[in-house]
């Protein structure tokens, strides 16, 4: 990748690069960090308790694992619509740029990544064969996901896929796109499209990813202006919006689940701008937030081996001490695969592998005279949200 081509993607997704981005001194936003931070921990967290915690057989006489899903369900609605609006605010200048500056770090790559972690989930994956989650077990079934039904993966296909619609349709006003992905994202989200796969995720979170592109000046308004007091009316209108969706089962209504995510991002970004001012719970989120594409990319092979290995002995253990396992296991399995997840990504580095986190060097690239960031990617994958009283036991 050449110089430019490394600032593009730098610039795009908040790397450490100077100029066009979206802050208006060419530094990271602090606040994006530790949003990105707390959204990969929060995929981990959801798809610890999805596909290890609840599939484990407790046995228990009290309801301890379904407070541990109703608790991880509450935060769905903001994980992916969030990620998405973080991903067009820094796509904005490189939306401007002709194809060939902007093809390579922002398309190419992107389906570069997905092409071969694909692969690599698919082998993986095939060592555990009742971890749910999907994955190909035929040549159709990988072509498909290579093409029409991305996998839990889908998160970097989506980059490369929204990226090419918001430059070709950037001469459409704002407002009529903005229209036809809130429309997209509401018939897709109460199932009246076919949405196999995870392609359901690509309908509903377009609409976000052209948001944060074309109304970033707004939404870096509302994080600069965030006070104590805005941040607690945002939770308190996030509380009110949830329940009120689980009482009436207005989830089911098209149009009623992005609004539901319009609130949470709302109210997701006011948590990261008010996180971001204290620094011991700021720089380690912003740390995970720099390195969200190896968390991602690793996490979930990692997970269903772990599965494989401690699922059935945790079954064969005593009333007790199942009880007590289950009262802290998914917050200590988080943790345990997030280290895990990061402690592969280093040995893999410094096994010179970097051609899993980046795409190779052209052959007339000028290379730059520093090492790659660790994360050059520096953007990741959430579940497809679901909403209260629409949870789907998604494939991610």
């Amino acid at each position: 990748m050449t110089i430019g081509d490394r600032r593009a993607v730098e610039v795009a997704v908040g790397g450490p690069a100077t100029g066009d981005g979206p802050a208006s001194t060419g530094a990271r936003l602090a606040w994006a960090d530790v949003a990105k931070g707390g959204c990969i921990v929060l995929v981990l967290f959801w798809h610890v308790i999805m596909k290890d915690y609840l599939q484990i057989d407790w046995r228990l006489d009290v309801p301890v694992p379904g407070v541990w899903g109703a608790f991880g369900e509450l935060l769905l609605p903001m994980r992916m619509p969030l990620f998405f609006a973080i991903s067009g605010m820094f796509a904005a200048s490189a939306v401007q740029r002709p194809w060939r500056a902007a093809g390579r770090p922002r398309i190419a790559r992107f389906l570069y990544l997905y092409g071969v972690w694909l692969l690599i989930h698919t082998a993986v994956l095939a060592l555990a064969p009742d971890f749910p989650t999907d994955r190909a077990t035929s040549l159709g079934g990988l072509l498909a996901q290579l093409t029409v039904s991305p996998s839990n993966l889908w998160y970097l296909y989506a980059l490369a896929l929204y990226f090419v619609l918001a430059k070709a349709l950037r001469r459409v006003h704002p407002a009529v796109l903005l229209v036809a992905a809130g429309a997209l994202s509401a018939v897709a989200a109460v199932g009246l499209l076919d949405t196999p796969g995870n392609r359901g995720g690509l309908y509903q979170n377009l609409v976000f990813f052209l948001a944060g592109l074309h109304l970033r000046q707004h939404v870096q308004r509302w994080a600069q202006e965030m006070t104590g007091q805005r941040l607690l009316l945002t939770a308190a209108a996030y509380v009110v919006v949830l329940g009120v969706v689980r009482v009436t089962g207005a989830a089911r209504l098209p149009g009623v689940a992005p609004l539901v995510s319009v609130v949470a991002v709302l109210f997701g970004i006011a948590v990261a701008v008010r996180l971001a001012r204290w620094p011991t719970l700021a720089e380690p989120l912003a740390a995970l937030g720099r390195q969200t594409l190896p968390i991602y990319v690793i996490h979930m092979p990692v997970l269903a081996l772990l599965h494989l290995l401690i699922a059935d002995p945790i079954a064969g253990l005593g009333d007790s001490a199942r009880l007590a396992l289950s009262l802290g296991l998914p917050l200590s399995l988080t943790v345990l695969v997030l280290a895990l997840s990061l402690g592969v990504h280093r040995v893999l580095l410094a096994a010179r592998a970097t051609w899993l986190f980046d795409l190779p060097e052209g052959r007339t690239a000028s290379r730059p005279s520093a090492a790659p960031p660790n994360d050059s990617t520096k953007e990741t994958t959430c579940p497809a949200p679901t909403y209260p009283g629409q949870i789907q036991h998604s494939s991610t």
